[in-house]
């Protein structure tokens, strides 16, 4: 039987979260908290269930990238990938690097944005990166929306069963930090929840 496996992103394979790190990265600090501090009664109501968490993290993107052009934002996901090696999570990585050596298919399915994502996971191996997506209009301009449904809970199996519609033909191993990655953990052969 084959061999699948899942990785979260932030919290599984790194030890922090890449949003606010991409942003500060791209703005600057003072910015950011700036930012921060404008979305926070409304990043406290998602946290506390009262509105849609992947609305809200839309809604923080949108404030600091819309109107950026989409070349401009990929060099810069890039840029920070190439820096964030410091980031990552050691033990986590180890086991990334042990399914890669039996010659395992690997997924990593974030709600993070491809954009930085992506670079990561090929810096790593891993060409199979299932995350968030940004619209692009016909002006190669970010919109401000997501392209796709934030890539959490539910829709992290949704996206897997997309590629590997099979369930039956394949073993899956799901390793994940919180409660967006719940479902995968439930849905996998094994999983590991990171602490």
């Amino acid at each position: 039987m084959r061999k699948v496996a899942s990785f979260d992103f932030d919290g599984t394979l790194t030890t922090r979260d890449t949003l606010f790190e991409f942003i500060r990265y791209v703005k600057g600090t003072p910015r950011t908290l700036f930012g921060i501090l404008l979305f926070a009664p409304l990043m406290v109501i998602a946290i506390l269930g009262l509105y849609d968490r992947g609305r809200c993290k839309e809604r923080l993107l949108s404030h600091f990238f819309r109107g950026m052009r989409y070349d401009d934002f990929k060099r810069l996901g890039e840029c920070f990938a190439a820096k964030y090696q410091e980031f990552m999570r050691p033990e986590t990585n180890a086991r990334l690097k042990e399914h890669l050596s039996h010659g395992d298919t690997i997924y990593i399915i974030s709600a993070s944005v491809r954009e930085w994502v992506r670079p990561i996971g090929m810096s790593l191996g891993v060409a199979d990166v299932l995350c968030t997506e940004m619209e692009v209009d016909e002006r190669g301009l970010l919109t401000g929306r997501f392209s796709t449904p934030n890539c959490s809970g539910l829709e992290k199996v949704r996206r897997l069963l997309e590629r590997e519609p099979d369930r039956s033909s394949y073993h899956l191993s799901a390793y994940g930090d919180s409660g967006g990655d719940r479902e995968m953990l439930s849905f996998a052969d094994h999983s590991t929840k990171i602490q």
